[in-house]
C-alpha cells in the first residue's frame, strides 16, 4: 500500500510540473491579461498563483512520496 500512495503522489507531481506551467504562455498572451494601460490584471495574477500553487504541490508531493517509502 505505502507503494501505491507514493506513486500515485509521484505521479501528482508529475502532472502538476508537467501540465500547469504549459499554460502561462497563453494567459499572458491572453488579452485579459492586461487592461488598457498595459497592466496586468487580476485574470492574469490568479492565474499565476494556481501554477505557482501547482508546482508547490508538486513539490510536497514528491517529499511526502519520498518520506512514504522511508
Amino acid at each position: 500500500m505505502e507503494i501505491f500512495a507514493a506513486a500515485v503522489l509521484f505521479v501528482n507531481a508529475l502532472f502538476n510540473v508537467v501540465v500547469w506551467p504549459r499554460f502561462y504562455p497563453r494567459i499572458a498572451d491572453d488579452a485579459r491579461a492586461t487592461d488598457a494601460h498595459g497592466k496586468r490584471t487580476a485574470f492574469y495574477r490568479v492565474h499565476v498563483i494556481l501554477i505557482a500553487s501547482a508546482i508547490v504541490l508538486a513539490a510536497v508531493s514528491v517529499v511526502a512520496g519520498v518520506l512514504v517509502l522511508l
